[in-house]
Order: C-alpha cells, then structure tokens, then sequence
C-alpha cells in the first residue's frame, strides 16, 4: 500500500485521493436529493470502463447502462420510502370520525427523513366504490428554533381492512426531485 504498490499502481496516487473524495462527495449528493446524483454515477463508471477497456463506446454503453440504472434505483427507494410515510398517514387517519385528530410519524429502517406531524379528518367522501376521507396534515420540519410545520391535504380510501393513500402524485411540491 503506498506509492508503487497495490491501490495506485495503473491510475496512479492522484487518481486513488480523488476516488475517496467523489465516494464522499457522491454520498452527499445522494442523502440531499440530487436531481443529476444518477448521472454523474453513469459518467464516473463511463470514465473507468472506457479507460480500462481503451474504448471510448464501451465507455459510452456502460456510462449510459449505469445510469439508467442507478436513475431506477434511486427513484424506487425514494417512492418506497414516500409510499411508507402515506401509509402512515393513512392509517393514522383512518378510523378517526369527520373533525377528528391525531398524530403521526414514520421511522424508516435508515433513520434519515424520518418526519411526523399532526392530522385531521376534514370529511367523509360519498363513494359507492369506497369509503374515503379527506385529511388535512402537517409536517414538522427542524428542531428547536428552526422547527418549520408546513400543511398539506389528501385524500384516503379503504382498500380492504387497511386505509391507503388516494390523491394524485406527484401534485404535491414536497416531493421534490422524485417527480
């Protein structure tokens, strides 16, 4: 390990310090919701299969392949994660009689954008497919100080035994770069 030896041999002692800081930088732009964070991934495997194979079109393919690829898995886990923080709404929501309140919150198994707030059932919405209400909610955002709550409303139905979530997506602004 060092310089001639194992980890800086072909790209060189430069190449192995910038590699630790685009991993950092990378994993920055991903927790803050980067619109481009799949893209620059695509260009940086481009840059290393089209220097490792000494094809620039194999470099192009792969580029383009790992892009796309990590546009999909950044877009699912980012739906999972909304879908899971709608479903706790609507469970919290769900039994509650039209003027109703209660609290809720999600935890997710990473414990990053874990958020709760407060909730009402504004009405009950006639329906002969199913029962639905229409719920205003907050989101509290911040500590102390800097804590923000913002509203929002929906709309949730019964599927089955279990409340789930009925407005459209991605209407809502605070869904940000998932739209």
């Amino acid at each position: 390990m060092g310089i001639g030896r194992t980890r800086d041999g072909a790209l060189g002692l430069a190449a192995v310090r910038r590699g630790g800081c685009a991993v950092a930088v990378g994993c920055c732009l991903l927790l803050g919701g980067c619109n481009s964070m799949s893209a620059l991934i695509g260009i940086g495997a481009g840059a290393v299969a089209g220097g490792a194979s000494a094809n620039p079109a194999v470099g192009f393919a792969v580029g383009v392949g790992v892009a796309a690829v990590s546009d999909y898995s950044i877009r699912y886990y980012g739906r999972t994660r909304q879908g899971a923080e709608q479903d706790a709404i609507a469970a919290a929501a769900g039994d509650l009689p039209p003027g109703g309140s209660a609290t809720w919150q999600i935890r997710h198994t990473i414990p990053y954008g874990d958020e709760a707030g407060t909730l009402k059932v504004v009405r009950d919405i006639p329906n002969p497919l199913a029962s639905c209400k229409e719920v205003v909610f907050s989101v509290v955002d911040g500590e102390g100080k800097d804590r923000t709550r913002a509203w929002y409303d929906a709309d949730i139905c019964r599927q089955g035994t279990q409340w789930k979530w009925a407005s459209a997506e991605p209407a809502v602004a605070r869904w940000g770069f998932l739209q």
